[in-house]
């Protein structure tokens, strides 16, 4: 990232860490930027019921090495470790563990934002695109791995509804339902089947092109959000 300094990022100092480590955990709060210096790391979907819960910290070693019932990527240093989520301060959206003995480097949330800030316009812009495009294409995919088809369903919905009259939300379905279905990584047959069961429930009703979404807390509920 050329936006920061070798000087900057050289002044936090070098963590060293065993294979086994739980580097990032879905959902938790940083307070720092992380930087691989060397080693190797595995992005995913941890298993946290055949692990043990970790300590306190950003990166915390745990006595049972976390299992990953999905992989969505392998990181090898030197390379930063979910960049989209600092420049976003946003939580990780994946698990992150050390599959080798790893050198890191913390880089406080605060510093990066002041390198950020005294970037150019045009840098700035260029890289929190790029990030909220990179976390989007990741959201969706842990979404697919993590959710069931409803649950998929059920935030697709969400995210497409618009405000109509009497504040009765709907959803315009602009693309065929095999276009959609596969956005959800489901076959059609599976979208129209979850559809009839999402009416079923009194969650949505409607057909064709408009969806009205009559059960906004129970949908919000369905999708984990």
């Amino acid at each position: 990232m050329v936006l920061i300094s070798p000087s900057l990022l050289h002044d936090c100092p070098v963590q060293a860490l065993p294979a086994g480590t739980l580097l990032l955990r879905r959902a938790q709060p940083a307070s720092s930027a992380l930087y691989l210096e060397s080693g190797r790391v595995q992005l995913g979907i941890v298993d946290f019921n055949h692990a043990l819960a970790a300590p306190d910290g950003d990166c915390a070693e745990r006595a049972s090495p976390p299992a990953l019932l999905h992989m969505l990527g392998e990181v090898e240093g030197p390379a930063w470790l979910e960049a989209n989520a600092a420049l976003l301060r946003l939580p990780s959206a994946v698990d992150a563990v050390a599959t080798t003995p790893v050198e890191l480097r913390h880089l406080p949330l605060a510093d990066l934002g002041a390198a950020l800030a005294d970037s150019s316009a045009l840098t700035r812009t260029l890289l929190l695109d790029l990030a909220r495009a990179h976390r989007q294409q990741t959201e969706l995919a842990v979404s697919r791995l993590a959710k069931d088809a409803q649950s998929r369903c059920a935030e697709w919905l969400l995210r497409h509804a618009e405000s109509g009259e009497r504040g009765l939300c709907s959803v315009r379905l602009q693309q065929r339902k095999r276009l959609i279905a596969s956005q959800l990584g489901i076959a059609p047959e599976t979208l129209s089947r979850v559809l009839r069961q999402l009416r079923e429930q009194s969650l949505i009703s409607g057909s064709g092109r408009v969806l009205n979404l009559v059960n906004l807390g129970g949908l919000r509920s369905l999708a984990g959000i």
